[in-house]
């Protein structure tokens, strides 16, 4: 398995991998799944926002993806980023989820991030916070009932992982230009 930045021609196995997600699960709070421009325009905005977008692929096949994008667009945010990781349903439970955020985390922790934010679907999405736990994240909180979908409401859990020294000094670089984004 390699893991790479996401490119125009992937973009149809995002739509696809996440499309998935967006009709099968919590993990997204999305009900009706993307076309394939518009993943493209979302990862191109990722992308130029200078963040990282990366994809895990075996033997040329798209096995997920993972990428950090702006938490919130006021100034005051700009050195924190909230993750996403989705996997193909078919991938799920060979390690892809690791290694793609793994490599997100250490694209964010060059880039001088302080913190990255999780905001996890479904309070029981067991395999996704063992994910971010087991890389670091600490619980944040959760917010009760606060999705509707799939005929049921669903909670939101919030995970931290603190990089570069976190909130324990100033920042020593300039942090997210949030223009344009």
């Amino acid at each position: 398995m390699i893991i790479r930045a996401a490119g125009e021609a992937d973009d149809a196995a995002l739509a696809a991998i996440y499309g998935h997600h967006v009709l099968h699960g919590f993990g997204t709070f999305e009900e009706v799944p993307p076309s394939t421009p518009e993943m493209g325009r979302r990862r191109a905005a990722v992308i130029g926002a200078g963040l990282p977008y990366l994809v895990a692929e075996d033997a040329g096949q798209v096995l997920g993806f993972a990428y950090a994008g702006p938490f919130r667009l006021r100034a005051a945010y700009r050195y924190t980023v909230e993750d996403s990781v989705y996997i193909a349903s078919d991938a799920i439970g060979r390690g892809v989820g690791r290694q793609v955020l793994s490599a997100v985390l250490g694209a964010c922790d060059a880039a001088g991030i302080r913190q990255v934010v999780a905001v996890i679907g479904d309070s029981g999405n067991a395999a996704s916070i063992g994910l971010h736990r087991s890389l670091g994240f600490e619980p944040a909180g959760v917010g009760r009932g606060l999705g509707f979908k799939h005929e049921r409401w669903v909670d939101i859990v919030w995970m931290q992982k603190a990089l570069n020294g976190g909130d324990g000094r100033a920042p020593d670089v300039p942090g997210l230009s949030l223009s344009g984004v």
